[in-house]
């Protein structure tokens, strides 16, 4: 059987008590988690394993949805996606691609069942290191990098209070945007093409590959009543979009992009409100705005809209004198490509992108 064990457990005092053994599992009912994730307090989307067939459908790596279980009854999830290439290696992380997911449990016995059982499947992999994504530190043994945060925005009740709590400079561009007849659009399908031709290209200035616009098909064919597309146009042309995603109180905005030509017009500061209006009328109570490096000028963009950092955890298992990763922009060593990249050609980038992110988490 594909299980793996932990015999006892703890109570809230820490005093050792006769527990159900915790048994991990990687063939458990989908649908069995997916009711635990749903109403434990601390599930996300990204929990499910329909992130794990989505991003095996978009990048084709293998992937597995551990599932720990007590006494008949699931006390745990941790989504698994396998990383084989020749560049980078082979290594495991929960969840690539995205700012969340790690490990979702009742207590520290299935946590540390979890952690086994994945470092287990990640050396049979032959893998170097395992990467959760955590948003607190789970495990003092681990190594732990806090260089990036979520930026939240707890959401008024009505959209008119929203509209008062912003900032007078982010209205007065709110109405410069309205002003250049900046019109937004929402949708589903029908609508990628025309931010993927947005994303794309600002992908390239930045000197980052694209994914492929498959990951984006995937999204919204696995969550159509959970995502939404929006386009910023000028006279008809996309100039600024975002992909929205949202599971219980919350809504994020995984992947947004602009045109730095069109920045005078404030295009992009109109999509998010149009975005923060479908969130507010829709009755969430938060609107994430995504991953950002404190202090760059992402962060800046998202704290005048009155966000807040959440403080992001990424801990790491590495195999014996193996260092722990750096795969980010930010690594000096990729500086050069960097440069490279942003003088290629739009189409090129774009058909050369996908074959390389793909094995970049």
């Amino acid at each position: 059987m594909n299980v793996a064990t932990v015999g006892t457990g703890y109570d809230a005092g820490l005093t050792l008590v006769n527990a159900p053994p915790v048994v991990v599992r990687a063939d458990a009912s989908a649908d069995a988690a997916d009711a635990y994730i749903a109403t434990h307090r601390l599930g996300t989307t990204y929990h499910r394993a329909a992130w794990l067939e989505v991003i095996r459908n978009a990048f084709g790596h293998k992937t597995k949805h551990l599932v720990a279980e007590s006494g008949g009854r699931v006390a745990g999830v941790l989504p698994l996606v396998f990383f084989q290439s020749r560049l980078f290696g082979t290594f495991a992380v929960s969840l690539p691609f995205l700012n969340y997911g790690g490990i979702l449990a009742d207590g520290p016995e299935a946590e540390r069942a979890l952690l086994e059982r994945a470092i287990e499947e990640t050396q049979r992999a032959g893998g170097t290191h395992l990467e959760l994504r955590h948003t607190r530190q789970h495990f003092g043994d681990l190594v732990a990098k806090r260089h990036k945060v979520a930026m939240e925005l707890p959401l008024a009740a009505t959209v008119d209070e929203q509209w008062h709590a912003l900032d007078k400079k982010v209205r007065n561009q709110v109405r410069k945007a309205e002003k250049s007849a900046v019109v937004i659009l929402d949708g589903g399908a029908d609508l990628l093409a025309d931010f993927y031709a947005v994303f794309a290209r600002n992908m390239r200035d930045l000197g980052t590959p694209v994914y492929s616009a498959r990951l984006f098909r995937q999204v919204l064919a696995t969550f159509p009543n959970h995502s939404r597309v929006f386009v910023a146009t000028l006279d008809g042309r996309p100039i600024a979009a975002s992909v929205v995603h949202w599971y219980r109180h919350g809504i994020e905005v995984p992947w947004a992009s602009s045109l730095r030509e069109f920045n005078p017009l404030c295009a992009n500061v109109l999509l998010y409100w149009q975005m923060l209006q479908f969130a507010i009328e829709r009755g969430f109570k938060t609107f994430d705005f995504g991953r950002s490096t404190p202090g760059e000028g992402t962060y800046q963009f998202k704290k005048q809209w009155g966000a807040v950092p959440r403080e992001l955890v990424w801990e790491y298992w590495t195999a014996p004198g193996k260092p722990v990763p750096d795969l980010n922009p930010g690594n000096p060593a990729y500086a050069r490509a960097i440069q490279i990249w942003q003088r290629l050609p739009v189409k090129v980038a774009t058909l050369l992108g996908p074959a390389v992110v793909r094995n970049i988490p």
